[in-house]
């Protein structure tokens, strides 16, 4: 590719650069290469124009720079993390011109709400991928992801994925959009077909400060988009959905709580299921539909991705028909155990997720719910005591237990989460994680939930900068397979 095609529709250059080769664009100093295009970019830790000379004297076809240096090379532009994206969109031939992407934003939901999407449109022959916490899929199979890396990859890595899936002839991509992703605008402008909002709790303030600034990275999404589906039963989302409007972005609401655009209601949850009408408005037409995942917040989970998929032209009823034969999503509400009592396990890691996860398994326990949680290291700590609080209002029992410590002290993680909990809660305490577990599985009985609650599909624990293999699943196979 020559510079002047990278830079279409994107900056003036200067006429002697126009023919220049581009081998690659990237904003890592690490990773330059001849002829790459280096974007430096204002980071919290390191800025990448510090680097802008290296880059020249490596064999760069050219520094792109917010911040003139008075280089050879440079190119000049008000934002360079904005431009990043634009150049990469280019250099992979514009993918989402063919790829059809849509994105889910929010607290809680994405992941369950992106793999639903795919299964639905899969579930009519269309080659799909996905890309989110759960790994990344081209179309042709899930990459999982085993070393822990964000929701949503950083723009080189996301911009190779979508033109590897245009190669692979894949029709649809849904991507979960975390708050640092659109807030470091990873994405280029006019990118997705749909986006949704699912809601908004306290989350990832370590990182945005405030819950103003976190809603404020969501609300962006809808800068981007051709049209929108949100949750109005959430607060954020009834300003969400005034946002849409202001901004004059096509719209459909979903609720199960009150008449939406679509909404869901005689709703009966069972251990194994859910059941419920689900209602088009405007059509005037109503459905019956058997869903293989409990809880309400999974009943709204469903409607957002059959909207969602509606709002790609297909059909409203071959998609409920599609919905009957969804299979579960890993690590949400997975069944690891069935038997005298029944284990789980599930992502929630917040003191909304908790909540949603727990009030909907306290009212199946024949017995008691015993509920393992942690909090993760070097994450949010103002959020701990809310969940220790939040766990204790539904659980019979607790052990309180580690995430991924990272470079924290373990022990301080607990003693956080503690805090929250009120006098007279029974719980137990244990910084090793898989002995927490086994301890849950031990004091079990006739009739009890076992909810283990936070890690989810991840098999790993990022303890001291390092990745250490840990999977919830295999601990409680193992542990049965050896006899109870």
């Amino acid at each position: 590719m020559k510079l002047s095609e990278l830079f279409e529709n994107i900056s003036d250059i200067p006429k002697d650069m126009r023919e220049s080769n581009v081998s690659g664009v990237t904003s890592d100093s690490r990773e330059i290469e001849k002829d790459n295009v280096f974007v430096c970019i204002e980071g919290e830790n390191f800025d990448g124009h510090s680097a802008a000379e290296k880059a020249v004297e490596l064999g760069a076809a050219a520094v792109v720079t917010q911040k003139k240096l008075g280089i050879k090379k440079e190119i000049n532009v008000k934002n360079s993390r904005v431009v990043y994206p634009e150049l990469l969109s280019n250099f992979y031939g514009n993918p989402e011109k063919t790829l059809k992407i849509c994105a889910v934003t929010g607290t809680n939901g994405k992941t369950t709400i992106a793999n639903l999407c795919a299964q639905l449109t899969r579930y009519f022959g269309r080659r799909t991928g996905v890309i989110g916490t759960l790994g990344t899929d081209a179309g042709g199979g899930l990459h999982y992801s085993h070393d822990g890396p964000p929701t949503t990859p950083e723009p080189r890595k996301l911009y190779s994925l979508f033109g590897e899936m245009v190669k692979q002839n894949t029709e649809y991509c849904f991507v979960e959009a975390s708050s640092q992703a659109l807030a470091q605008h990873r994405f280029a402008k006019n990118c997705f077909r749909v986006g949704a909002f699912t809601n908004l709790t306290r989350d990832h303030l370590d990182y945005h400060k405030t819950m103003e600034n976190y809603f404020a990275a969501k609300l962006s999404l809808f800068d981007n988009c051709e049209s929108a589906v949100v949750n109005i039963d959430d607060e954020y989302g009834k300003k969400a959905a005034e946002y849409c409007k202001r901004k004059g972005v096509p719209l459909k609401t979903v609720s199960i709580c009150s008449e939406a655009d679509f909404y869901a209601e005689f709703i009966k949850i069972y251990p194994d299921k859910a059941e419920f009408i689900f209602t088009d408005r405007s059509a005037r037409k109503s459905y019956p539909v058997r869903f293989a995942l409990t809880g309400r917040y999974n009943v709204m989970n469903a409607l957002t991705a059959v909207v969602m998929c509606s709002l790609l032209g297909f059909d409203m009823s071959g998609l409920v028909n599609a919905l009957e034969s969804i299979k579960g999503v890993s690590g949400r509400l997975e069944t690891l155990y069935s038997g005298e009592f029944t284990v789980i396990r599930d992502y929630a890691h917040t003191e909304d997720g908790l909540e949603k996860l727990l009030s909907t398994l306290k009212p199946l326990a024949k017995n008691r719910l015993i509920c393992l949680f942690g909090a993760a290291g070097e994450r949010d700590a103002g959020k701990r005591p809310d969940m220790g609080k939040t766990a204790a209002k539904y659980s019979d029992y607790l052990i309180v237990t580690t995430d991924s410590p990272r470079h924290e002290d373990p022990q301080k993680t607990i003693d956080d989460v503690v805090k929250g909990i009120p006098n007279g809660v029974l719980y137990e305490e244990f910084t090793d994680r898989e002995k927490a577990v086994i301890r849950a599985l031990e004091i079990a009985e006739k009739g009890d939930i076992v909810a283990l609650c936070g890690k989810g599909h991840e098999d790993y624990q990022a303890i001291d900068g390092e990745y250490l293999h840990f999977d919830e699943k295999e601990i409680v196979e193992n542990y049965f397979k050896n006899g109870r």
